[in-house]
């Protein structure tokens, strides 16, 4: 049995993105999505995600680019100038893999984060976390202990199987080896990842699509890939959204692909190559 989560990241960003991500829910295949407690449009995220219950709801835990929930002075190891995290994803990742931020600033952070959701009136069925940080162990621990006082059940699996996604067309896409590359040199941590959630009880999936080709999606990949899952239940990773004035104003790569991926995942076809490949659409709240 083939099982398929289609999450949209990044709800709550922009008011367009939180259209494009319901319009990929009720027109489309999205299935979940995570929403950013930090994000200017969260009010209204929320909102929707109150009045349109099928789509499934967790957290998109923000731990750089971005400003904490918690106040500043209980998560200091985790900012750059005292009141903002850290933008670069490298200097992110080097302090992360030194064990420079504090555990108890990340699970303060991470309560906090949890905590808004849920006072905002939503049952978060999973987490994960702005540009996939707790992929890293040090990150990973205390995310894991913020989401079991929060009785949050289940957790994205980063990790992707590299040996279908080499064969899903990829090589049409010189430009994605590159990330393909540092997506397997990631890959040592996906043991320890898989032994953590389980001590944590946690549920999690056998890993995850869509991380290779984000900014790049377009129907011929999404056919290449959805062809390429193996058994087992999977997510994939989707960032929709709509290129508009207020995503201007955000500090983000992603812009016209967000409108390019909101096409593929609402056109008619979309729908027809997952029943084809005989996979089953779930949510994180069916594992």
């Amino acid at each position: 049995m083939r099982r398929l989560i289609i999450n949209a990241d990044d709800f709550g960003l922009t008011p367009g993105v939180n259209r494009a991500v319901l319009e990929g829910h009720t027109h489309g295949v999205i299935t979940s999505a995570t929403l950013m407690a930090n994000a200017a449009s969260f009010d209204e995220a929320a909102l929707l995600a109150r009045t349109n219950r099928s789509l499934r709801v967790g957290c998109h835990t923000v731990l750089l680019d971005g400003y904490p929930v918690a106040p500043p002075a209980k998560v200091r190891s985790l900012l750059d100038d005292d009141r903002e995290f850290h933008r670069n994803l490298s200097t992110f990742a080097r302090l992360a893999i030194r064990g420079s931020f504090s555990p108890g600033d990340i699970e303060t952070e991470a309560a906090a984060q949890f905590r808004k959701i849920k006072v905002a009136g939503i049952a978060a069925t999973h987490f994960d976390s702005h540009k996939h940080a707790h992929m890293f162990p040090h990150v990973l621990r205390p995310l894991l202990r913020a989401a079991q006082a929060a009785g949050i059940p289940a957790v994205r699996n980063p990790f992707a199987p590299l040996k279908p996604l080499a064969y899903a067309h990829l090589f049409r896409r010189p430009r994605l080896w590159t990330r393909y590359a540092e997506v397997k040199l990631l890959r040592h941590y996906a043991a320890q990842f898989r032994r953590a959630v389980a001590e944590a009880g946690l549920a999690t999936t056998d890993g995850t699509f869509g991380i290779l080709v984000t900014g790049a999606l377009d129907e011929r990949l999404f056919n290449a890939i959805i062809g390429s899952i193996p058994e087992g239940t999977w997510e994939f990773v989707c960032h929709p959204g709509y290129n508009d004035a207020a995503l201007g104003s955000v500090r983000t790569r992603l812009r016209a692909s967000r409108e390019s991926e909101l096409r593929v995942l609402t056109s008619p076809r979309a729908r027809e190559i997952i029943a084809n490949r005989g996979i089953q659409l779930i949510s994180f709240a069916d594992l």
